[in-house]
């Protein structure tokens, strides 16, 4: 095997730290956390500026999950659909901010899936009911790597990096590292348990950091895509 030509992906550089980001916003990811809690309240009262604080916040990565599910041209409209539900059933919602997305999510996976089901073809990353039996809990160090591409997909080719691992693997990762959901919040939205879904991520990630590479000079990540020697 040779490695083939290394392709540049425009996707920010290392991760800051949360000390960074505090020097650089002035917030915490504690005070950040709270606005977005303090929203959640206020929309469920009713409140419109409430919700569009959650919606900026949640959207994208709702979007990106539906991509890998759906494709592109079809993630939209799966989204348009999912939020049009929220809106209508938020008042009935329980929870706190973390259940809140878990919720959302599991709304946009229901509405891939039957995208999917309507027009006779399976979701580009499948749910597999059974995939996580026999798995133990194992324990999951994301990759630094990895996790910092994925703290903001911006284009195609790392989306489609995701959509190229095992099924499972992918779902794990869009909902922990891209939705931002804990194991047992992903766990409810899949059907399985806590510790698959961390094994899932935790696999997934360690796939996608052989793939990337940190380029110093450049100040950007940049994919490695290995190529047989003919």
């Amino acid at each position: 095997m040779r490695a083939g030509p290394v392709q540049t992906v425009v996707v920010p550089g290392p991760r800051r730290t949360v000390e960074d980001d505090e020097q650089v916003s002035g917030r915490t990811t504690g005070d950040l956390t709270a606005e977005l809690a303090d929203a959640l309240h206020r929309a469920r009262q009713g409140d419109e500026e409430g919700f569009v604080v959650l919606y900026r916040d949640l959207q994208p990565r709702l979007l990106r999950y539906a991509t890998v599910l759906v494709g592109w041209d079809s993630a939209g409209d799966v989204t348009g659909e999912a939020w049009l539900q929220i809106t209508r059933d938020l008042h009935t919602f329980t929870g706190d901010l973390d259940r809140f997305r878990g919720w959302a999510a599991k709304i946009v996976h229901n509405r891939a899936i039957d995208l999917c089901r309507v027009n006779a073809r399976r979701p580009t990353v499948a749910l597999d009911a059974g995939a996580d039996r026999g798995y133990r809990d194992e324990p999951a160090s994301d990759s630094d790597a990895a996790t910092a591409v994925l703290d903001e997909l911006s284009t195609r080719k790392a989306l489609a990096l995701i959509a190229g691992l095992p099924r499972d693997q992918a779902q794990a990762v869009l909902l922990r590292a891209v939705v931002g959901l804990d194991a047992q919040t992903a766990g409810e939205v899949l059907g399985k348990r806590a510790g698959a879904v961390r094994v899932a991520a935790h696999r997934g990630l360690k796939r996608l950091a052989r793939q990337v590479r940190y380029d110093d000079e450049e100040g950007r990540w940049t994919l490695v895509s290995p190529r047989p020697t003919p």
